[in-house]
């Protein structure tokens, strides 16, 4: 008995076809002649300053912008106006003594706020 069979290898590549190979040299061909351009950043990110000071509390333009939101809260607030949380927190007790906002709800760690209407 006699069988004939065409044994492949395990594992490794498969051939790849012409049009395949004629890409992959014109890539390896244009890496070469071409400066390399990084991928990535170039440096470290430029920092924003994130702070608030509550000298803009008696902003009315930013008194307008609150109390034009439905339910105001400290995550809101700070991505809104580029806050930090604790900024945002500040503020917003800030405004509440002065009558500017109720507390409607929330917990120990985050308080819900709404505009009183004037």
């Amino acid at each position: 008995m006699l069988y004939l069979a065409e044994v492949s290898t395990i594992g490794g590549a498969k051939k790849r076809n012409l049009a395949q190979m004629e890409k992959s040299q014109s890539q390896q061909d244009g890496e070469e002649t071409s400066p390399k351009k990084t991928k990535g950043k170039s440096g470290p990110p430029e920092k924003r300053i994130r702070a608030v000071e509550l000298q803009r509390a008696d902003d009315q333009k930013l008194i307008g912008e609150i109390s034009k939101m439905g339910a105001v809260t400290p995550y809101a607030v700070s991505s809104q106006f580029n806050l930090r949380i604790g900024a945002a927190k500040d503020l917003l007790e800030e405004l509440e003594k002065r009558k500017v906002l109720t507390s409607v709800g929330g917990n120990a760690r985050i308080r819900i706020y709404r505009a009183v209407a004037a």
